[in-house]
């Protein structure tokens, strides 16, 4: 005997929030390649910018773990976009220095960056575009502002083959 699945009473909001947010990573990633960077490269070289922060800041800025944001300020390094330095303020700290040659790299990356954010709100009318930001805004600074801790830490599902 199969059993029936329970019917839905609500939108899947997980699914609908996680595709349309993987799919628009994807064409991020797409585009930022372009110029040989990864978002994460951006993040880093563009927040790096605004004012003198640490390689741990600009971590929790982007959500990344250490190995993560050490692998990608390595990556700034090599490339010339960017140099570890000590902090004008902590001697024990250090800061990502972005170079010339990296703030001109931020400049493109987030002419693409906002290209990439500016087609997919394209596909929705100017109205809904405002309401849809709007919404998503509210909720980010609101109900879904703060993680709550997992029993077992939620992981994203894995893409499967095509």
């Amino acid at each position: 005997m199969t059993a029936m699945a329970p019917s839905r009473t609500e939108p899947d909001l997980s699914f609908l929030l996680d595709h349309t947010s993987h799919v628009l990573r994807t064409r991020m990633a797409a585009a930022l390649a372009e110029i040989g960077l990864t978002a994460r490269m951006h993040c880093v070289l563009v927040h790096a910018l605004e004012e003198e922060r640490t390689q741990i800041q600009l971590a929790e800025i982007g959500d990344m773990d250490k190995t993560t944001m050490v692998v990608t300020v390595d990556a700034l390094e090599q490339a010339g976009l960017a140099e570890r330095r000590p902090s004008s303020t902590d001697r024990r700290a250090r800061i990502i220095a972005v170079t010339d040659k990296g703030a001109e790299v931020a400049a493109q990356s987030q002419r693409i960056a906002d290209r990439v954010h500016r087609e997919t709100l394209d596909a929705l009318s100017a109205e809904e575009g405002r309401t849809l930001v709007g919404l998503l805004t509210r909720l980010t600074e609101g109900h879904l502002a703060t993680p709550v801790e997992a029993p077992q830490g939620a992981r994203r599902a894995r893409q499967r083959a095509k």
